[in-house]
């Protein structure tokens, strides 16, 4: 029998390494791709000009996940991690996400008036001059 399959051996055997091969390629284009677009991102927010407008704070959210490490000694190790935004609504209506550090988010109250300093999609600050008065 000759041929592709004439191999002496399992043909898993043969097909196994081109598909660990082929997983490792497309592990690593999506590192490259995820990294090409961190910093296409940091690039854009560099050359974005640094805004201080009117705004007001219209909501706020957090992103909680979780993580589960497998150890060698039959125990996994649980851990969490929160992300915090929160929503912008400027003087024209048209609103914004930012990504803030937990501080900010805890500094930050919805209905929250003030100036609003950004650069690009990177948040740089909130200077509250005072609270609306008919949020909920």
């Amino acid at each position: 029998m000759d041929g592709f399959f004439d191999t002496g051996g399992d043909v898993l055997f043969n097909i196994f390494p081109i598909l660990i091969g082929i997983v490792f390629i497309i592990i690593i284009g999506a590192f490259i791709i995820s990294a090409i677009g961190g910093i296409s991102q940091w690039r854009k927010n560099e050359n974005s000009p640094r805004l201080s407008v009117p705004a007001m704070v219209k909501t706020k959210r957090t992103n909680v996940s979780r993580h589960t490490h497998h150890n060698d000694n039959g125990f996994d190790d649980h851990s969490t991690s929160t992300t915090y935004y929160v929503t912008f609504e400027f003087e024209s209506g048209d609103r914004t996400e930012f990504h803030v550090s937990g501080r900010e988010f805890g500094l930050l109250s919805e209905g929250d008036i003030g100036t609003l300093t950004f650069q690009g999609t990177r948040y740089l600050g909130f200077d509250r001059k005072f609270k609306e008065e008919n949020t909920i």
